[in-house]
C-alpha cells in the first residue's frame, strides 16, 4: 500500500476573477468545481484540473478577497511542479507566460500573485529520476494550446525546510522513499516529488500567492486509517477523518511545518453534476445550502 502520488494543492488568492482567468485562460486548466471554503462558507474554494478532475492534477484556491500577497518561508511550500511532455513544450510556454524563465529542462514563473510554478518535461531523466509507474498524463483540452503542450498534471511540490532530515521519520513511515531533501511518493499508477530547500532569512507570511497545504492521494477510507496509524508512529497528529464532499481527508504537521493532507481518490467531482458541465454552476455542501441566496449575492462573481 503506497501512496499515489499527489492529489491536489490548495493555495490562497485574493482574487478570484483573475485567478480564473489565468489558470483556465493562460495555462488551459479547467476549473472543475466552484464551491465554498468547507470551514468558511463566505470565502470560494475553486478547483482547477484536467478534463474530469482527475486527482494528481487538482490545484484549487481559496479565495479572500483583497488579501494581501503573501510570502513562503520556512515550513512552506513554496513551488509547484508540474510535468510536460518534451523541451518543445518548455519552449511553447516560454513564450505564452509573461516573465517566464527558460532554463536547462525547466521553465519557472510567478503567477500573478506570486506563486511560483515549475514545468518539467516527463522524459528527462535528469528532472524525473527512477521513473518507473505509468503517470499517464492528465490533460484539459484547450483551444489555444495544442494538446502535446498542454499540462499532464503534477510533478511535485518543493518546500523550505531549515532542518529536512526531522522529517524523514515521518516520510518513511508514510511510504516515501528518499533521503535528505529529495523524496517521492510513489504507487501503482502515480509519483510524485517532495524536495526541501533552504529557506530565506525573511519570515513566511501566509496570504494571497502562498500555498496552504498539499494533498497526497489515498484510495479509500481503509487506506486512510492505514495511513494515518502510520503517521502516528512516525510522531504526527492525525486529524480523524472529515468529509470534503469531492473525497475524504486526514490532515497534520510534518516536522519541517509543511501541512499535509492524505485525500481519497473514490469519490470525485461529478458526485454532485455531469462531467460535461463541472465547475459552471456554483455547488454548496448539504449543510450550506439553505444559505444560498445570501452566498449568490455576497461571492465575487465569476466567468468560467
Amino acid at each position: 500500500m503506497n501512496l499515489e502520488g499527489l492529489h491536489h494543492v490548495t493555495a490562497i488568492t485574493g482574487d478570484a476573477p483573475r485567478n480564473v482567468d489565468f489558470y483556465s485562460r493562460v495555462l488551459g486548466l479547467r476549473m472543475v468545481k466552484k464551491t465554498v471554503n468547507f470551514d468558511d462558507p463566505d470565502v470560494y474554494h475553486l478547483y482547477f484540473g484536467d478534463e474530469i478532475g482527475t486527482p494528481g492534477s487538482i490545484l484549487t484556491f481559496f479565495e479572500f478577497p483583497g488579501a494581501a500577497r503573501g510570502r513562503a518561508g520556512d515550513g512552506m511550500i513554496h513551488t509547484i511542479q508540474w510535468r510536460v511532455r518534451d523541451e518543445a513544450a518548455l519552449d511553447f510556454w516560454a513564450q505564452r507566460l509573461d516573465g517566464a524563465v527558460r532554463e536547462e529542462g525547466l521553465v519557472h514563473f510567478d503567477d500573478p500573485e506570486g506563486l511560483t510554478h515549475e514545468f518539467r518535461p516527463t522524459g528527462s531523466a535528469r528532472v524525473c529520476p527512477a521513473v518507473d509507474v505509468p503517470d499517464a498524463p492528465l490533460v484539459a483540452p484547450h483551444p489555444d494550446i495544442p494538446d502535446g503542450y498542454a499540462l499532464r498534471g503534477f510533478h511535485g511540490v518543493r518546500a523550505y525546510a531549515s532542518d529536512p532530515a526531522r522529517s524523514a521519520q515521518l516520510l518513511e513511515a508514510l511510504g516515501f522513499a528518499g533521503e535528505g531533501a529529495d523524496w517521492r511518493a510513489a504507487g501503482a499508477k502515480r509519483s510524485g516529488h517532495l524536495t526541501y530547500d533552504a529557506p530565506p532569512a525573511e519570515r513566511a507570511i501566509p496570504g494571497a500567492g502562498t500555498v496552504h497545504h498539499v494533498a497526497w492521494s489515498a484510495a479509500d477510507d481503509a487506506e486512510l486509517e492505514a495511513f494515518s496509524g502510520r503517521a502516528r508512529d512516525g510522531g504526527a497528529r492525525p486529524t480523524p477523518i472529515i468529509d470534503r464532499q469531492y473525497f475524504h481527508s486526514v490532515y497534520f504537521r510534518e516536522p519541517s511545518g509543511v501541512l499535509f493532507e492524505l485525500a481519497s481518490r473514490d469519490i470525485g467531482f461529478a458526485v454532485d453534476e455531469p462531467r460535461e458541465t463541472l465547475g459552471e454552476a456554483l455547488k454548496l455542501p448539504p449543510q450550506y445550502e439553505h444559505l444560498r441566496s445570501q452566498l449568490e449575492q455576497t461571492l465575487t462573481p465569476l466567468g468560467v
